[in-house]
């Protein structure tokens, strides 16, 4: 015979109130969780759909097992994201397919920035500017003090002459400089532009102000040099050499037709820039033991700044081409082939063997105002009979002329400088070791001791 259980329980009335639970004691080691261990239902119920599904944690039910383990070692957590799904987290710069933080273009520069100081030693503040990209063009100058050298890499770059020329990128001479006869750009100033261009402006070649300054200011000259001329000359020389070496393109500015010693400059600095193989030495050379053509050498550009009415005489300018190419006829450097005027339609009429030997030579006009240009629509006399149109002037307008000479720089074969494919950023090292070579070289040195 079974027996009723008896449940000895005080009613719910009865039972005393359970004690609240005390906070817990800084220090004191936490209670330990239990771990849920769920079995996969095995009913041929339809899976849910999607790449991930996130559970909430319920209450475990009574059928389940539970059991408690001891403490586990902190590991990192890891979400799964579907491609198509929006980020749960505004975006802060990272890719949530790759999981990395995006590159951003660089920063955009506003103005020049120094390569070489006034004291001709090498600055690395160019590299936050450059990418990792082989398609660059590497474009100098040089010229006479006061020729327009900053003027020209301003507006080749990013600006134009309708802008002021206190906001160029170049810094131009100002009128106080001007009236002393200084020259503004000092060492070698960078500009690299959207379309991944390097210009390289420079201090003026064998510049009378620079002179007056190292004699006036009783600047010390270095131990390898007697006499302040000489330094100013080896100066000039270790620029256009190179120059002569890292960039694509040279461009000799001149604002009178012609001096002889810069052509004697040129030759002198050819003689003396370090060499450097093309990359083609090997096959060119082979077996036949024939240096010729073996060095690098870039393309040449004479440009005729501030040229007159005059100078844009066909029959002048034939006459410049042939010129320059008796002077230049024994030179390795490019002055051949890269830029021709008569492709322009600057001389419409005019056949492409009007010049025999065409040179890479390009003229601009003096920069008018508007001024100016309302004075020469009003005539010599005041008076015009067409005052609506522009006055003759015998050439096209400033603004045209420039804008033909960027698209024929941009436009520039972009050879090897070295045996390998330089990034920009490899172009600066491979420029800072060139530098430093031009700076050291032995025949530079012996040149300098045959001067003095």
């Amino acid at each position: 015979m079974q027996k009723t259980p008896i449940i000895l329980a005080k009613p719910p009335t009865d039972r005393p109130p359970k004690p609240a639970a005390a906070p817990p004691t800084p220090g004191a080691p936490l209670p330990e969780k239990p771990i849920v261990l769920m079995k996969s239902r095995e009913e041929t119920r339809p899976s849910a759909t999607g790449d991930s599904v996130a559970a909430t944690p319920s209450l475990p039910p009574p059928s389940l097992k539970v059991e408690r383990e001891g403490a586990r070692p902190t590991q990192p957590v890891y979400q799964i994201q579907n491609r198509s799904m929006a980020p749960t987290t505004p975006s802060t710069g990272l890719d949530p397919v790759i999981g990395q933080t995006k590159l951003h273009p660089p920063e955009r520069m506003k103005h020049s920035i120094k390569l070489v100081d006034d004291q001709m030693n090498w600055c690395d503040s160019a590299m936050e500017y450059l990418l990792d990209q082989t398609d660059v063009l590497v474009v100098g100058i040089i010229g006479l003090q006061g020729t327009g050298k900053s003027t020209i890499m301003s507006l080749l770059s990013v600006n134009t002459p309708e802008e002021d020329a206190r906001s160029y990128v170049f810094r131009t001479q100002s009128q106080e400089i001007k009236e002393r006869s200084g020259s503004q750009t000092s060492g070698i100033d960078l500009f690299v532009t959207q379309e991944r261009i390097i210009f390289l402006d420079t201090q003026p070649i064998l510049s009378p102000a620079l002179l007056d300054h190292l004699i006036n200011n009783d600047r010390k000259l270095p131990p390898e040099y007697n006499l302040p001329h000489t330094y100013i000359e080896m100066q000039s020389l270790q620029l256009a050499a190179f120059l002569f070496t890292v960039c694509h393109a040279v461009i000799i500015v001149q604002d009178w037709f012609t001096d002889l010693n810069l052509y004697r400059f040129l030759q002198t600095a050819e003689m003396l820039k370090p060499s450097t193989p093309s990359p083609s030495h090997e096959l060119s050379a082979g077996g036949s033991g024939s240096d010729e053509g073996a060095e690098y050498y870039p393309n040449i550009v004479f440009l005729q700044n501030k040229a007159r009415r005059e100078d844009f005489c066909p029959r002048n300018v034939k006459k410049m081409h042939t010129v320059i190419n008796r002077l230049m006829n024994h030179s390795h450097l490019k002055y051949k082939g890269s830029i021709s005027m008569l492709d322009c339609n600057i001389f419409p009429g005019l056949s492409s063997d009007f010049l025999e030997t065409e040179v890479n030579l390009f003229l601009l006009p003096v920069i008018e105002n508007e001024v100016e240009e309302n004075l020469s629509r009003a005539g010599a006399g005041g008076i015009s009979l067409f005052p609506l149109l522009p006055g003759y002037r015998g050439h096209p307008s400033f603004q045209a002329l420039i804008g033909k000479l960027r698209c024929h720089i941009l436009s520039l074969a972009r050879p090897q400088l070295s045996h390998t494919i330089l990034t920009e950023r490899n172009w600066l090292h491979y420029a800072a070791r060139i530098w430093d070579s031009v700076k050291k070289s032995s025949v530079l040195s012996e040149y300098s001791r045959l001067l003095s």
